[in-house]
This record gives structure tokens, C-alpha cells and sequence, in this order.
């Protein structure tokens, strides 16, 4: 067992920088270095901008995004289409539907999807809030965004099957060829996707 190098407080830093998502602990070593080199420029303004992200963002209780605001921004903006629910299995899937631009209506965030394996049941998202918003008289499409994963396609069914009996338009995304994508580098499931799913040229 090699000996420690630093003090405990910078074994914590490093400790909980290892727990982010996407850095080891050599990457959490090398992040903690950095933030200590760079204390007046990085570490301080860092540590109050965490302060004021645990002191005033709250989950929207509308769609389930996260915002200083509740409801959030993009439920209040008057430019949206409330016409169209967006289903998404996490914050981090509207944020980047956000960056592509891909629509303008609103949202709701499950907050994982069904899987049994992981006991992650209906009861644990938020499928009876979409299912209500479903019933809106003004709301006509609920495009499911999920995953093109085993889970994701099952709760994809599960929210099918309960909105039967509200009258909305269920579609999914569209699966197959990625733009900029080669056939020979794609697998089986996605060629399979994109020739069942073939349009018109």
C-alpha cells in the first residue's frame, strides 16, 4: 500500500472529485492539482457557484427539468408548443435535445427507465405526472425520446399502453443510419431499424 502524499483534506478533494461521473482517480488527482494550483482563479468562484446551485436549484415540479426556477424556464416560455409533450428518461437527454435544437415543445423527465434488473419499477418515474399532463385538453402529441435500449424500449411500451386512453398521438424517434454514418461500421439492430424504417427519397 503506497503512503499518502497529502494531507486528508486533499485525499477528500480528491475522494469526491473520483465520484463525478467520467473521472478515475488518476483524473480526480489530476483535476485536484489543477483546482489547487489555480485556488483564486478556479477553486473559489467553483466552490460559490456550488453554494448557490445547492441553495436555489429545485426540480421543476411541472416536467421534472432543473432550474433556479419553479416551474423551470422552458415550461414558462410563452414561444413553446404546449400542444407537444417530449418524453425523456433524464435531465441530461432535454439538455441535449435542447443544444440540437430539435423542437419546441415542452417536456417531461421520467427520471430513469424501467428496469427490473435494477428494481427500477413504474412507481420510482414520474409515468402517472405524464400520464395527468397527458389528458390536457390543449396537449396532442407525446413524442417518446427514450433510449433505443431494452429499457427504454419497455418503458416506451408501458407509456404507450397507459395513454391509450388519452387522446394524444404517441410517436417515438426514429431509429436506423446516423447522419455522417457508414453502413459497414453500424450494427445488425441498427441497419434492421433503419430498413424497417425506410422513407421516401
Amino acid at each position: 500500500m503506497p503512503a499518502s502524499v497529502a494531507g486528508p483534506e486533499i485525499e477528500r478533494l480528491i475522494q469526491l472529485l473520483a465520484r463525478l461521473p467520467g473521472l478515475g482517480p488518476r483524473s480526480a488527482r489530476r483535476a485536484a492539482l489543477h483546482l489547487i494550483k489555480k485556488r483564486e482563479a478556479l477553486m473559489t468562484p467553483l466552490t460559490a457557484a456550488l453554494q448557490v446551485a445547492i441553495d436555489k436549484i429545485q426540480v421543476c415540479k411541472t416536467c421534472g427539468n432543473i432550474d433556479t426556477h419553479n416551474p423551470c424556464t422552458v415550461c414558462t416560455d410563452p414561444r413553446r408548443d404546449p400542444s407537444i409533450i417530449v418524453v425523456v428518461a433524464d435531465v441530461a437527454d432535454l439538455w441535449a435535445l435542447e443544444r440540437a435544437n430539435a423542437t419546441n415543445g415542452r417536456y417531461h423527465v421520467l427520471g430513469a427507465t424501467l428496469s427490473p434488473l435494477d428494481g427500477v419499477g413504474p412507481q420510482d418515474l414520474t409515468i402517472d405526472q405524464l400520464v395527468a399532463r397527458a389528458h390536457a385538453p390543449e396537449v396532442s402529441e407525446i413524442i417518446l425520446a427514450l433510449n433505443a435500449t431494452v429499457d427504454g424500449q419497455t418503458t416506451a411500451h408501458y407509456i404507450t399502453d397507459l395513454l391509450s386512453e388519452a387522446n394524444v398521438r404517441v410517436t417515438r424517434l426514429a431509429h436506423g443510419v446516423p447522419v455522417g454514418g457508414e453502413l459497414d461500421y453500424l450494427d445488425e439492430g441498427t441497419l434492421s431499424a433503419a430498413m424497417r424504417q425506410r422513407t421516401l427519397f
